[in-house]
């Protein structure tokens, strides 16, 4: 069995559904450190001015762990962000399509960061058409080390495949994953130039530029960008 893992982000892009998408099982990675200024808690759409982060504002202490990040409710980040989709992407040919969910994703009270994540995450998954089982890192009992801690967790639901992002035999300990029988494969993903509004094409947005631009498309798209 194949299995991808990877922190739970915020509006995720396109690279990420393509690494879901590869694999028999994905693994929310919620019990390691929030890393601040990252992509847990922040992504970038298109505006007629360029990029723009969306980002959901957070409590945070070092070293927290990503599933106790609590979002800061005293900024009113979440009229901003339903403001910030209706401006940019109202004349975009797919945006009633997908617009109700986020409308109503924004009237709701969120106090978790990876709570608020996994539901957008599983919300887009559906929209692809991506159909995987998905499963908490923070319910198993793992090691402390990077490598050992996804050892563990491939042994944890029977996977005998790693799929890593790029880079990921930079920081890997490859020897150690021979040694436990996984095999581990690096993610190969071009990203794909697709329709968008606003003048030259913007890679690595969030994947709703690809969805409010082009539709039921979408996921051959992205399959598009995937590599041997």
């Amino acid at each position: 069995m194949r299995v991808a893992i990877h922190q739970p982000q915020y509006l995720p892009w396109l690279g990420y559904f393509d690494k879901i998408d590869q694999v028999d099982l994905f693994v929310m990675l919620d019990n390691v450190q929030f890393k601040k200024n990252e992509w847990q808690n922040r992504n970038r759409i298109k505006t007629a001015q360029g990029w723009q982060w969306m980002t959901v504002p957070v409590f945070h202490q070092y070293p927290e762990k990503i599933g106790d990040i609590r979002i800061n409710n005293q900024v009113d980040w979440k009229r901003k962000h339903l403001h910030a989709l209706q401006t940019n992407y109202n004349r975009s040919p797919y945006f009633r399509d997908y617009y109700p969910f986020f409308e109503d994703l924004y009237k709701k009270e969120w106090s978790a960061l990876s709570l608020l994540n996994r539901n957008i995450i599983e919300y887009l998954m559906e929209i692809l058409g991506i159909k995987r089982k998905i499963l908490l890192s923070s319910q198993m009992k793992l090691r402390d080390g990077p490598t050992e801690r996804l050892i563990d967790i491939c042994r944890a639901v029977g996977a005998d495949t790693y799929l890593t992002g790029k880079g990921g035999e930079n920081y890997l300990d490859l020897d150690r994953f021979e040694e436990a029988n996984i095999n581990v494969e690096l993610q190969s993903f071009e990203h794909p130039i697709y329709p968008q509004l606003y003048g030259p094409f913007e890679p690595a947005l969030s994947v709703i530029d690809l969805l409010f631009n082009c539709g039921p498309r979408s996921l051959d798209i992205l399959r598009q960008g995937r590599g041997c």
